[in-house]
């Protein structure tokens, strides 16, 4: 059994005294591990970094087994390195898809979706938190834990949606909302693909995605907790909004 493919790589641990055990995204085998021979030495490791954007091969002698990866890099991505907020960013992505994927099963429009997100974290690029927030969306959206934020849930309105039901996932305006407000989720104007976000705005949105991750799907996983990454990047985002240096990750 054989297949050759790119991705990106979203961990790395050590097997054995030489070799690796390497965890990539790709884009037709979705979440696949594979074991690098040599994987620990100095040079080889260099390339084995979250967030590297790679070409790999896996052969195994049947389909269920491990299999072992060559591994030729196409594009590093270090440039995260440089800005402490993107690198929470790239490790949150990485460690969400790990958690949240079932292995080797092809999610190609989360794929296409999460590429250019890798790509704006790799630059610091400006808006990557909001880019990142709506990838959230997308990947409860691909999971099967869509939010519908079409109309409101009580009276069908599309005017003034305010809030998400933690139940339906559906929005929920103003005025349909009434003395139940304070038990719906907020609904920043972001989430609904409207413009630039603040950081309230961002901390919000990620509030709302961060319950159906943390109690929709992470239920279904087996009531696993979610990546402490993901905590890190939002305690971070909410540290920058204040003026206050993100810690390292």
């Amino acid at each position: 059994m054989d297949w050759r493919d790119e991705g990106t790589i979203l961990s790395v641990r050590g097997h054995g005294e030489t070799s690796a055990i390497v965890e990539i995204f790709t884009a037709a085998h979705g979440r696949h591990a594979g074991v690098v021979r040599g994987g620990a030495s100095r040079k080889v490791a260099a390339v084995l970094q979250p967030g590297s954007f790679v070409d790999v091969s896996w052969r195994a002698r049947l389909e269920d087994h491990i299999g072992a990866f060559t591994i030729e890099p196409l594009r590093s991505r270090a440039g995260v390195l440089g800005d402490r907020l993107a690198l929470l960013g790239l490790n949150a992505v990485c460690a969400l898809l790990s958690f949240a994927l079932p292995e080797r099963e092809a999610h190609a429009r989360l794929y296409a979706d999460t590429e250019p997100l890798f790509d704006a974290l790799a630059q610091a690029a400006p808006g990557w938190p909001l880019a990142y927030l709506r990838w959230e969306l997308g990947l409860l959206e691909e999971l099967g834990y869509g939010l519908d934020l079409s109309s409101c849930a009580v009276n069908g309105s599309r005017d003034d949606l305010a809030y998400v039901s933690p139940k339906s996932g559906r929005a929920v305006s103003r005025d349909g909302a009434g003395d139940w407000a304070a038990r719906l989720l907020p609904l920043p104007v972001c989430l609904l693909g409207q413009g630039d976000a603040s950081i309230f705005e961002l901390a919000q949105g990620l509030e709302t995605t961060g319950y159906f991750l943390e109690n929709h799907l992470a239920v279904d996983l087996g009531s696993r907790p979610l990546p402490a990454a993901r905590a890190r990047l939002v305690a971070g985002l909410v540290r920058h909004g204040m003026g206050i240096p993100p810690v390292a990750p």
